[in-house]
């Protein structure tokens, strides 16, 4: 079973995921990392040469393209919001975890972090206004939504592996 990760920049979605696909057993990938090794430029560079657009429509054929492998997935903070990839994941059987963590949270980890092109180049009253807005698409489009706040990334892992083996158990 793929299991997606998703959730706002700074959830711990990659460093949680890592620490799940290992005691799940299974292998791990970061979208955003598959994209910078695709297109072989940073995800700054992506934004600043091809755009937002672009980059969300390769991020979209990545996910698709995990659909079906035994993997956890860290996707990137917008990857689930787009309701055909949203919809594809969930067509093809695919678990999508939401790693809901407060925004300030998020914002004292993505705070400065250049590698991040909306952090980067947004106020944090914007950052709070997109959180406010994306919570609710990533609630929609999760099959298990996690309450992470204030939790340890070993923490998290083990919710996700929780979730995981419980969704199993239904199937």
């Amino acid at each position: 079973m793929t299991i997606f990760l998703c959730g706002f920049m700074g959830c711990g979605k990659t460093t949680s995921g890592k620490l799940a696909a290992k005691k799940l057993g299974c292998g791990f990938c970061d979208t955003d990392d598959l994209i910078v090794r695709t297109l072989d430029m940073s995800i700054p560079e992506i934004f600043e040469k091809k755009g937002e657009p672009f980059f969300r429509s390769t991020e979209a054929g990545i996910v698709r393209s995990l659909c079906g492998k035994t993997v956890v997935a860290a996707c990137g903070g917008g990857a689930m919001l787009d309701p055909d990839t949203a919809e594809a994941a969930a067509k093809s059987g695919s678990m999508v975890i939401f790693l809901d963590v407060p925004f300030e949270e998020c914002y004292e980890r993505i705070s400065g972090d250049k590698n991040r092109p909306i952090a980067a180049n947004s106020t944090k009253e914007q950052l709070r206004e997109l959180w406010n807005n994306r919570r609710s698409t990533y609630m929609k489009h999760a099959t298990v939504t996690l309450d992470c706040c204030k939790c340890t990334p070993a923490k998290t892992a083990e919710m996700i592996v929780n979730a995981v083996k419980e969704q199993e158990g239904k199937r």
